[in-house]
């Protein structure tokens, strides 16, 4: 192997605080991850919240994981939501990531059914799983949401990825 290969490009060594926010945001930024929609059931009716925070926890107990930010307006129906839904986006979804990012309210025109606990399930997604919430940890400015996996559906089908504040597809074979 290339002895410049393994070096690499020189890194910027850096510390966290408050004048690194950016940096830091940014070096976070550098990993690539997919993009959900969670939804949930509330009193006043189903919710829905963009997240590229989820990831996969244990196989057995299956169990998934989110982090909903404490300065949203949706946190504290997510964080105290019995029940709730992840869907993995497929590339051509990205409006439906975006319709989530601004309102967790327009489920209009969506096809959506109650899953357990009434949660919303949106068709379509590349992924699905319909969950029980079994603990919330605190995790900084951010909770930290474990499901349990009741349910879930799966299709075959390109990702949406978010990377360096941008959206786009996962190529594969490179």
């Amino acid at each position: 192997m290339d002895g410049a290969f393994l070096q690499g490009p020189k890194m910027q060594s850096q510390s966290p605080g408050p004048d690194q926010s950016r940096a830091l945001r940014d070096a976070f930024g550098r990993f690539a991850t997919g993009v959900t929609v969670i939804t949930t059931a509330t009193p006043e009716g189903p919710l829905g919240i963009t997240a590229n925070s989820f990831a996969s926890l244990s196989l057995d107990p299956p169990l998934v994981l989110w982090s909903p930010g404490k300065f949203s307006k949706r946190f504290a129906a997510f964080a105290g939501a019995s029940h709730f839904a992840v869907h993995v986006l497929a590339a051509e979804q990205f409006d439906l990531g975006a319709r989530f990012s601004r309102d967790g309210r327009d489920f209009s025109g969506l096809a959506a059914e109650p899953g357990p606990g009434g949660a919303p399930l949106l068709p379509g997604c590349l992924a699905r799983f319909a969950c029980r919430t079994s603990a919330v940890h605190e995790g900084g400015d951010h909770a930290i949401v474990v499901g349990a996996v009741l349910a879930f559906d799966i299709r075959e089908g390109t990702p949406l990825v978010f990377s360096q504040g941008a959206y786009g597809r996962f190529v594969p074979g490179v």
